[in-house]
């Protein structure tokens, strides 16, 4: 979502499609193939039609209304327009900006929307979308760039459960998360907002749903809606450009930005948002092929499309939102409407298009449904207020704890001369913009939109993780400059990278190099003559290929959150780093966008990641196949575990002096352990004969590069004997 237009929007569409957008019912795009374009209803619940039978259209068009809460002239208003959603925008919070006040102001906006004849309950959205980040307090998790660098499904669908936790302690009901764009291009914005450039990483990283929504959405008082966004190909814009024009065909809309939509859907989330960006010049808010033909008809989404920010405004590329606006984008399918302001005029136009016959009585009925099963589905009827009892949740050890890991599993060490790790006992100076600012490593979205510097929030900074940790066995030096260090040091940690950002802002068109401050910190450490380990705190991979040489180690810790101590352990040893690069670095900015498979020289490939040791077969939770003279060898290591199962990745290495073109690799399970989901490969299985193939841009391996697939499984716990086939 988009907390407020950052500038002004291109209009990149002709007046014929305007025309067409704006008055028609459908957006007629030459290329694409016809398919059936009958409505998908949700499955019928007699709750619903009872209530449906009794609701006038001002109750309609009020469920279909989704206001900002700062922009509410009057909480009564609530009843009075009918309004069946409110939401919070980036730092659109409560005063004071606590757990309680949230749970105060929601039980509040509730029992007013609730006093109406009817007493239908509202449901409010937020963008929680690394934690509950508008709440000051909150643990908040690696952004998902991070997430997908860990590879571990079974984490993000924790962390998915600890969110909901949060967010319905303060009695939210709906997040708009997760974020299932495949970004293919680091300038844009919104990179870190995504698991990774290939469709594969968020797809598998989908569980996220499952975390929010519980095994059955209401089925527990912490289970909160999901929201897959942006629906659709909002990380392909021509240029990384954000709000931009996806400019690629059917078919490769379908295999890149379309898969991870449809696991969404396949495990039940409840809503879907649209994204701001157009496809081949028609703008996804009025596009009644994407969101009718081919999200809910063939898909089969049965709950509510949701439009972002304002989105509807954009349709004819100018400022505002019309009647033929407001018609073209609920007849292409969006069933509520992100207005976020002016309500009322919005409330008054819908209205008038379908007393005139623009919006038919069942396309509103349609959305009505789909809007309320959900609504019932959560509970809400009976359950519309906050359970207190999680509200303790919020900011708890435990989330901590997982958010901790989170940020260990998510390092990726992209360059070692044997630095790492750093020993506990040492003289070791700090320096850096990122080492001691949560806002910083915490980045966009965070308590406010575009976030913020310094305290924005509780939490653990990354310079006092290190200091934690070492405790009194070495010391510890800190310059934000790097001032003061010589020689005396065992080394230096340039903890650098971005300043926080979200989308507009954070687009960056002209190159994607480090700031003059930060490449000099580092150049006043490495005059020193010591050794210099750099920390990237970043939303995307930076250009720093002409100076990584000097560097003695660098690693990518992404976003982390408020976390910091799991950085620390990374580079202390607490912790052996497993982190695999989800997205390609480039070896020049000029490079962009380079993705796997596109033929470009890459710094560090996707999939690329170190670690301090090679695994070994001495203990319980690695096994490795023996190399062959030349081809690959497979390695399996356990990624997490719980009650009933657990989670792994493989490792294959081309360990040949020619080039792989891809690879197989085989084991036999044990009896009683079921493979559940992969990611990363093609899982085929037969009894308990299980074999995995390359998807293409993890098979092509150069000598001595890597490739990795993950599984989960249910059953006992083991790690495979591998065996691995190249081809």
């Amino acid at each position: 979502m988009t907390r407020t237009p950052s500038r002004p929007v291109a209009v990149a569409v002709t007046t014929a499609v305007l025309a067409a957008v704006a008055l028609s019912a459908t957006v007629l795009v030459p290329h694409l193939r016809p398919v059936a374009t009958a409505q998908v209803a949700a499955q019928a619940d007699p709750r619903v039609e009872q209530l449906l039978a009794r609701m006038s259209l001002d109750d309609k068009v009020g469920q279909m209304t989704q206001v900002d809460r700062g922009a509410l002239a009057a909480v009564s208003d609530l009843a009075t327009y009918r309004i069946g959603s409110v939401l919070s925008g980036g730092g659109s919070a409560p005063t004071p900006n606590t757990a309680q006040s949230w749970a105060d102001m929601y039980d509040d906006f509730q029992r007013t929307a609730m006093s109406t004849p009817l007493g239908i309950p509202l449901i409010y959205g937020v963008d929680a979308v690394h934690g509950h980040n508008n709440v000051r307090g909150a643990t908040i998790f690696p952004h998902n760039i991070g997430l997908g660098a860990t590879r571990d499904p079974e984490l993000v669908r924790r962390i998915g459960a600890a969110t909901a936790e949060e967010v319905a302690g303060t009695g939210i009901d709906w997040n708009f998360a997760p974020c299932l764009c495949v970004a293919r291009d680091d300038r844009w914005g919104r990179t870190y907002e995504s698991f990774g450039e290939v469709p594969e990483i968020p797809t598998a990283m989908t569980t996220y749903v499952d975390g929010l929504q519980g095994a059955t959405l209401g089925g527990t008082s912490s289970s909160v809606l999901a929201t897959a966004k942006h629906y659709i190909g909002d990380g392909g814009t021509t240029g990384g450009d954000d709000q931009g024009n996806t400019e690629i065909g059917e078919q490769e809309l379908r295999a890149v930005h379309l898969p991870p939509f449809k696991a969404a859907v396949d495990r039940g989330v409840g809503s879907v948002m649209i994204t701001y960006s157009s496809w081949n010049g028609v703008k996804a808010h009025g596009h009644r092929y994407l969101i009718t033909d081919l999200l809910k008809t063939e898909l089969g989404f049965t709950g509510f499309v949701v439009s972002d920010w304002a989105g509807i405004d954009q349709i004819d590329g100018a400022a505002g939102f019309t009647g033929a606006e407001v018609a073209a984008a609920v007849n292409a399918g969006i069933d509520m409407v992100m207005v976020p302001t002016d309500y009322r005029r919005f409330t008054s136009l819908l209205k008038a298009e379908v007393q005139a016959g623009r919006v038919t009585t069942a396309r509103i009925d349609d959305a009505n449904r789909r809007i309320l099963t959900k609504k019932f589905a959560l509970g809400l009827f009976e359950r519309p207020l906050t359970d207190r009892s999680l509200t303790s949740t919020v900011g708890s050890a435990a989330h901590r704890d997982l958010a901790r890991q989170a940020v260990r599993q998510s390092q990726v060490l992209l360059r070692n001369d044997g630095v790492l790790p750093l020993a506990k006992s040492g003289k070791y100076f700090v320096a850096g913009k990122s080492a001691d600012n949560i806002g910083y490593q915490s980045g966009g979205w965070t308590i406010s939109w575009q976030g913020g510097s310094g305290s924005t929030t509780p939490g653990t900074t990354i310079l006092q993780g290190i200091r934690d940790l070492v405790g009194s066995g070495a010391t510890v030096t800190h310059d934000r400059y790097g001032a003061g260090v010589d020689g005396s040091y065992t080394a230096a940690i340039a903890v650098v990278g971005e300043t926080p950002y979200a989308e507009g802002e954070g687009d960056r068109p002209y190159g994607l190099g480090m700031d003059r401050e930060d490449l000099e910190t580092i150049n006043r450490l490495r005059s020193a003559g010591i050794p210099v380990v750099v920390v990237l705190v970043s939303g995307r991979p930076m250009d720093v290929a002409s100076q990584v040489g000097d560097w003695n180690a660098l690693l990518a810790s992404w976003l982390p959150g408020t976390e910091g101590r799991g950085v620390a352990d990374v580079l202390f040893g607490a912790y052996n780093p497993t982190g695999k690069l989800p997205v390609t670095w480039m070896n020049s900015g000029s490079q962009q966008p380079i993705n796997a498979g596109d033929g470009k020289a890459a710094l560090y490939p996707l999939g690329h990641g170190l670690s301090y040791s090679p695994p070994t077969t001495t203990t319980s939770t690695t096994s490795t196949t023996a190399p062959p003279p030349a081809g690959c060898v497979a390695t399996a290591r356990l990624t997490g575990s719980w009650q009933g199962g657990f989670s792994a990745e493989v490792v294959v290495t081309n360990q040949g002096t020619t080039r792989m073109n891809g690879w197989t690799v085989t084991w036999t399970k044990p009896d009683g352990q079921t493979i559940n989901s992969a990611w990363n490969g093609r899982l085929i299985q037969n009894g308990n004969s299980v074999s995995v193939e390359d998807v293409g841009w993890n098979g092509a391996l150069a000598p001595g590069a890597s490739g990795s697939f993950g599984y989960a499984a249910s059953g006992r716990e083991a790690i495979p004997q591998l065996t691995c086939l190249a081809r």
